[in-house]
């Protein structure tokens, strides 16, 4: 094909290398929105669900605080097990529209409902050893989401699916200094996962690597037209520890506080990227990789690898407060979550062809804050209720479709039934109203921009089973 005897590139490196190196670092730490700020989750407790997490250390009688506040094991004389399940109806849609690297507006739909209905199971144990010695051990989900877009939608180069989850196995121990004071601790053992998936627009890279060749544009165009679409799939996966230490106050026989500083964990995550790439894209790749060996690393850079990051889940800090009397109890809980730790993520490849790559985030630190309460209104009969409020880490201007996070409020109610002297059941609804998350333009790897607005909204249903032995 005579038109491949044409000029070299000069100077900079094609824009396939990008892509996939933007692919690989979404991938690996770019989860979707969940239920607290960004991907936190909170949803280990169908008893704090229904004050909405206002007493979540300090109100007594709930075994999550073995993971959440482990001074407050003090308050359960013997030995429990508890098992929640709590499920998270989520919805995200968005609207607005999308231009390719040369303003042409991206055809596609608007992704549908990306939202998805997923369970969250946690179990706690924890025993009293000795007057003044707790301790425990659990199972929990601490940070997590998954969303699916439409596969043709016009935000495919940006983000098709995504699922993110850490599992915790966290071991704690209390232990009473006073009779009104205890202090307590736990180690975490994090294991971190991510699947991601987008569209790649080989259209756009062809009109790149066509003029770094010195080819016409519609040369390009008319072997690799809008609408050459690749796919990219990559998994990651980490194991690390944490760390966190509480107190638990008892202030008088009607007033209780408590504080828990839960430590930041860093994960050297690890990940494969596979990709699929048209026929036509191969093609012409081959016929540059033959004008010039720089162009033709292009379709190295294609090849499934391995890929590495350094990626951290943020510390959380919990101040917790409960007032107690013989018909009713209220408490309130303020938290603040680290995760101006996710500047930025920088991801090095085992493909020597792709040189390390860096995406922005610039996320800030955020904060949740919640009023909430209960009324005994028989010996076997409670009644739940609680308002919450949190900000997100996120702004219009750095906020991408795959993180459509923005500020919430969230209502809940909740019932609690001893069923017997040893069993206890629990049930709560918390519904989340999400603010319009402005999005003011989502860049893909292949400079494809994405504007508008996500709508989101949340509905949780928890159940649990509190075991007294």
């Amino acid at each position: 094909m005579h038109m491949f005897s044409r000029s070299t590139a000069r100077g900079g490196r094609p824009l396939a290398l990008a892509a996939l190196g933007l692919a690989v670092a979404g991938a690996l730490a770019a989860p979707q929105q969940a239920h607290a700020s960004a991907f936190q989750l909170k949803e280990d407790s169908a008893q704090g669900m229904g004050r909405a997490y206002a007493g979540s250390l300090t109100a007594g009688g709930d075994v999550s605080v073995v993971a959440n506040g482990p001074a407050a094991m003090t308050d359960l004389k013997g030995t429990y097990f508890e098992a929640d399940i709590t499920a998270i109806n989520f919805g995200t849609t968005f609207s607005g529209s999308a231009h390719d690297a040369f303003g042409n507006p991206i055809s596609g739909t608007n992704g549908g409902d990306a939202g998805t209905t997923l369970p969250v199971p946690s179990i706690f144990f924890e025993t009293q050893v000795s007057d003044r010695w707790h301790v425990g051990a659990s199972l929990s989900v601490p940070f997590g989401f998954k969303t699916d877009y439409d596969s043709n939608w016009i935000g495919r180069y940006n983000a098709i699916e995504s699922k993110f989850e850490s599992l915790d196995a966290t071991f704690s121990a209390s232990y009473d200094l006073t009779e009104n004071f205890s202090i307590g601790g736990s180690a975490i053992a994090q294991h971190t996962t991510a699947t991601l998936s987008q569209a790649t627009n080989f259209a756009t890279i062809g009109q790149q690597l066509g003029a770094q060749a010195g080819i016409p544009a519609a040369e390009i165009a008319a072997l690799i037209p809008p609408g050459t679409d690749g796919y990219a799939r990559v998994n990651g996966h980490s194991w690390d520890w944490g760390w966190q230490l509480g107190g638990y106050w008892k202030i008088d026989p009607q007033d209780r506080l408590g504080f828990n500083y839960r430590s930041k964990i860093k994960h050297r995550l690890q990940g494969t990227a596979d990709f699929t790439v048209p026929q036509n894209v191969t093609a012409l790749i081959g016929q540059l990789a033959q004008v010039s060996p720089a162009l033709g690393a292009a379709g190295q850079a294609f090849q499934n690898t391995q890929g590495t990051a350094l990626f951290t889940t943020p510390a959380v800090a919990t101040a917790s407060y409960w007032h107690q009397e013989d018909k009713w109890g209220a408490g309130a809980d303020l938290s603040w979550t680290e995760w101006d730790v996710f500047k930025n993520l920088t991801v090095n490849y085992a493909n020597p062809y792709q040189p390390p790559t860096t995406q922005v985030f610039n996320w800030h630190n955020s904060y949740y804050a919640s009023l909430g309460g209960e009324y005994y209104l028989t010996n076997q009969l409670t009644l739940r209720g609680g308002i919450g409020f949190d900000t997100t880490p996120t702004a219009a201007d750095t906020r991408d479709v795959r993180v459509p996070d923005e500020t919430r409020k969230l209502a809940s109610v909740g019932i609690g039934y001893k069923a017997t002297e040893h069993l206890t059941i629990n049930a709560s609804y918390a519904h989340i109203f999400v603010n319009h998350a402005a999005i003011n333009g989502d860049v893909s790897a292949t400079e494809d921009v994405i504007t508008g607005t996500s709508s989101d909204y949340g509905n949780l249903f928890a159940l649990s089973a509190v075991y007294k032995f």
